[in-house]
């Protein structure tokens, strides 16, 4: 298997979309292409031909380039099957369990709606690389616009259980506004507290806080944490089952 190089690329307000290239074979998948221009300017620069688009989701700031960079590259466009008629340009359709080849380097594909009714996320395992859209943000979760919050907790629940060594490549910086509000419900968190200080010293310098540590959100982040009973006992939930949990951290944030 072989191991991806990754470019970030920051674009509009606060999108993450990511280059990821497979050294051995050439391949090369834009991960949730919002525009066009910084991701052909990238690939001009690193010299990378672009072989696929990776979708997570089909909201417009993760599959807006899509059609433009599809007709000047000729790439493959991968996406959910479950939203298919939504993906732009869409020419393979992945869902649970599927393996999503990029070059030598392959995906695991998970099904996890909340955020949307159709998302997936991708599991490069030997790249210790998730790209799970909106799903987990640094210290966060997306908003619930058409899932329920049994299915956002189970989403939840299936990528906190990968490694603790993953990177969590998501898709917004979000992470200074998820901080403060983790830190309304969960004020004793002391490995909360201690990613704090970097946190804010990193976007001081105006520097990215993504990808994160998978076993650090583990830790830190309230919405990974819906069954564990310190955090229901300060929500005033003791003993209710973690998506009554999660859907109260959930509404909290949505009103934070």
């Amino acid at each position: 298997m072989s191991r991806l190089e990754i470019e970030q690329i920051p674009v509009l307000n606060d999108n993450y979309v990511y280059l990821a290239h497979d050294p051995e074979t050439q391949a090369t998948g834009v991960v949730d292409p919002a525009v066009v221009a910084p991701v052909m300017e990238a690939l001009e620069r690193r010299g990378w031909r672009l072989t696929h688009i990776l979708n997570t989701h089909h909201h417009a700031d993760h599959t807006g380039g899509n059609l433009e960079i599809k007709q000047a590259t000729g790439c493959t466009v991968v996406g959910p099957r479950a939203d298919a008629h939504r993906i732009p340009g869409i020419d393979v359709q992945v869902g649970e369990g599927d393996t999503v080849r990029l070059g030598d380097a392959v995906a695991r594909v998970f099904d996890v709606p909340g955020h949307t009714s159709g998302h997936i996320a991708y599991w490069f395992e030997d790249s210790d690389a998730l790209f799970c859209g909106d799903t987990i943000f640094s210290l966060g979760c997306g908003r619930m616009f058409e899932g329920t919050p049994e299915q956002f907790w189970d989403s939840l629940s299936k990528l906190r259980a990968l490694p603790d060594d993953t990177r969590v490549y998501c898709a917004h910086e979000y992470t200074q506004a998820n901080l403060r509000f983790s830190l309304s419900v969960d004020p004793d968190n002391t490995v909360l507290r201690d990613l704090g200080t970097e946190i804010e010293r990193l976007r001081a310098e105006n520097r990215p806080t993504v990808p994160s540590l998978l076993g650090v959100e583990k830790a830190a982040n309230p919405f990974l944490r819906a069954d564990d009973p310190a955090l229901a006992d300060k929500l005033g939930l003791a003993g209710a089952a973690p998506e009554r949990v999660f859907a109260e951290v959930r509404a909290r944030k949505d009103s934070f």
